[in-house]
């Protein structure tokens, strides 16, 4: 990806809000390949809370999403492209279809799309952003106390590496 085209995503990202964790942006599938996919769920691969939710995900949403760690070198590349931090991660990514969301947008976007009542929980995003992302902000502070932290990275089982990109 060039230099203009990493300097005008970037722009775009940063007009959508005056904050650091944006509600959505819409990148070319040519800044990063996982843009052009339907849908990416990008998380932290050694968080044991964002494992279970990776697994309650899979087990529900009938095969619409695909997965990848923050910590690989195309879950980097997305976060330096986002400007979002590289270590010390604030929020998990959910692409679909080259939009981008984050923090407790991206978790109802996802809850949107699984099988059973749990669509209901989009309802959530009625409440303003600013409230939900204050709600998120704690557990993923204390997302590693609550739930611990793996010593590396969730590597898929041999029926979910299709899932993985």
């Amino acid at each position: 990806m060039g230099k203009e085209a990493r300097r005008n995503c970037r722009r775009r990202f940063a007009a959508q809000s005056g904050t650091m964790m944006r509600m959505s942006l819409r990148i070319d599938p040519t800044t990063h390949e996982w843009a052009g996919l339907e849908r990416v769920i990008v998380f932290d691969g050694i968080c044991n809370w964002c494992n279970a939710w990776i697994n309650f995900t899979m087990a529900r949403d009938r095969g619409r999403f695909h997965f990848a760690t923050l910590q690989s070198d195309k879950g980097q590349e997305l976060l330096k492209l986002l400007e979002l931090p590289a270590r010390d991660f604030e929020t998990f990514v959910l692409l679909e279809r080259g939009r981008v969301f984050t923090k407790s947008t991206a978790a109802l976007r996802i809850v949107r799309q699984l099988s059973g009542g749990w669509p209901l929980l989009s309802l959530f995003c009625l409440i303003p952003r600013p409230l939900r992302d204050v709600m998120y902000n704690y557990v993923a502070r204390h997302r590693y106390r609550l739930m611990g932290k793996a010593p590396s990275c969730r590597v898929p089982t041999a029926e979910e590496r299709s899932r993985f990109v």
